[in-house]
């Protein structure tokens, strides 16, 4: 593959952060060397983003992590993703006369699980304070930071978007605009809200007086979340699942998320001749997006959430199936609608981080509004907006996605660990709804097959597939939608489309964001990469 990556890739002998943030990378740097945990970084890390990164992520969202802990038996891994309010119904939205759920305003609101997911992590690996750890975003949101270009950017777009949703442009947009890059921003609002959690701890979220401010809020709005609601949330412990794939094994959470997609297209794809074929190929390319076609065709029938529709996820990532399912790879031949298996009859826009410490504890995390700012909702004077991701869920009576009260939406944030030999390789994610999957799917092959560092792992070219069928109950009937980032060769460009792959033009934003720690057992050392599509930044201690 072309070695091309825009900054070298990081080593340090204790510690490592990779954040799409040089404040959130900074932060979490200065918690280890005062004693904290990759745990107590990676939270640190987080609630700096909240502050300096809201086009993202905030306590209004979801988180999902995955703990490597030396002397633990094998990986874990956090669910810290809230519920359909109570009283949400498929017959309410209908009768508002909408077919599918909003992406803005009070229907796609789900209750916020990054605070919990905060405390959890903390409960099982803290060191410092809950102060200590949140002290830096603290700091940040009442004296403010200078955005940074890349979100600048998003900051604009959801602006233009969400202006007038109730709430929203008093706590984003200063003087009735969207900051500009090098603009001071300042939240005292969050400020206070992140305090008081610091102080109290997760009741004043989900039963006190920012829970009330909330349920009051949502009240006024006609939002269906409730005091109730928020009081009943929980976080969940889960075992991560894998597929192995040149000796490694990636490790990706279950459903209700998205991150076996890509366990099934490695599994796809793994006796295939990628090294023959050529990294940029036509036939490199035209591979990876008919794996995910396939792949995706069984993330819109059988993942949700676990408690309500359990997904037959060891069939869905077993070798077999895979051996099955790839006789539906043309490989001369783009797919333009694929049948999702049954494996029961053999069988019975977000921000990403990594964090490791002197221990050789790492983490893989992952927080996200869902789109962008999330729903656009502000709560009075909270300084965050309420997520969205109850777009995600289905309205057809029939599907095992399909919106029910106190039920997880499906998932598009994940994320990602690797290991060799049952020891550490690598925490890694990639942000950007269902370029995921794929995206950490390109990542493994450029480091596994075509011999990729970390940094040039993800910087490389990406392509973007869109339009397979979805869990919200879409269909694909003509092979979706093919975006190659530029840079690859016009000839490659060409042969994709007498393939028959439909071409188009995306922003570079959707092609994803990348952060990664890696683990060299042989240097006793980390290595730290942030990918050039974002701001961020690898740091080491």
């Amino acid at each position: 593959m072309r070695r091309v990556a825009n900054r070298s890739e990081v080593r340090a002998r204790r510690a490592m952060a990779a954040t799409s943030h040089p404040l959130a990378t900074r932060a979490a740097v200065d918690l280890i060397r005062a004693g904290g945990s990759a745990g107590d970084a990676a939270t640190g890390a987080n609630a700096c983003l909240t502050v300096m990164e809201p086009t993202g992520c905030g306590p209004g969202g979801d988180l999902f992590a995955i703990v490597h802990e030396p002397g633990a038996p094998g990986l874990v891994g956090l669910a810290a993703s809230g519920r359909a309010p109570r009283a949400a119904s498929r017959a309410h939205v209908k009768r508002l006369g909408f077919e599918a759920i909003p992406a803005v305003g009070p229907l796609p609101v789900t209750v916020p699980g990054c605070v919990d997911g905060w405390f959890a992590l903390h409960g099982r690996y803290g060191r410092l304070s809950m102060r200590d750890v949140l002290a830096p975003a603290i700091r940040h949101a009442r004296e403010g930071f200078p955005v940074s270009p890349v979100i600048a950017r998003g900051w604009a777009r959801g602006g233009a978007v969400l202006a007038e949703q109730p709430g929203f442009a008093a706590v984003f947009l200063p003087g009735d605009r969207a900051p500009q890059a090098g603009d001071v921003f300042r939240n005292p609002g969050l400020a206070d809200t992140l305090e008081r959690i610091a102080n109290e701890g997760p009741d004043v979220f989900y039963r006190g007086r920012i829970a009330e401010t909330i349920d009051a809020f949502c009240r006024r709005v006609g939002c269906p979340l409730r005091l109730d609601d928020l009081a009943r949330h929980h976080s969940d412990w889960v075992a991560p699942v894998s597929t192995t794939f040149r000796g490694h094994a990636l490790w990706e959470l279950p459903p209700a998320g998205q991150g076996i997609a890509a366990l099934q297209m490695l599994n796809l794809l793994e006796p295939l001749d990628l090294e023959g074929m050529g990294w940029g190929s036509a036939d490199h390319l035209h591979h990876l997006v008919e794996a995910k076609k396939i792949a995706y065709e069984d993330r819109a029938r059988f993942y949700a959430d676990p408690a309500f529709e359990p997904a037959p996820v060891e069939a869905l990532i077993s070798k077999a199936y895979a051996d099955e399912r790839r006789a539906l790879l043309d490989p001369q031949r783009a797919a333009t609608r694929i049948p999702h298996g049954d494996p029961r009859l053999r069988s019975g826009d977000t921000v990403c981080l990594a964090t490791a410490d002197p221990d050789r504890c790492m983490v893989s995390l992952i927080q996200s509004n869902y789109r962008g700012f999330g729903s656009g909702l502000c709560p009075d004077g909270l300084g965050f907006g309420l997520q969205d991701r109850g777009q995600l869920f289905a309205l057809l009576d029939d599907h095992p996605n399909r919106l029910e009260g106190g039920k997880r939406p499906f998932h598009t944030i994940l994320p990602a660990f690797v290991t060799r030999d049952d020891r550490p390789v690598l925490a890694f994610g990639l942000m950007g709804g269902d370029m995921q999957p794929q995206g950490h799917v390109q990542v493994l092959l450029n480091l596994l097959v075509f011999g990729a560092d970390l940094q040039e792992a993800g910087d490389a070219l990406r392509v973007h597939h869109g339009g397979s069928s979805s869990p919200t109950g879409s269909i694909m009937n003509d092979g979706g939608l093919v975006a190659l980032e530029p840079g690859f060769d016009a000839a490659v460009a060409r042969e994709l489309e007498r393939r028959g792959h439909r071409l188009h033009d995306l922003d570079r934003a959707f092609f994803g964001g990348y952060q990664a720690v890696g683990y060299d057992p042989d240097r006793d050392e980390y290595a730290g990469a942030s990918e050039s599509r974002k701001d961020g930044r690898a740091a080491g201690l």
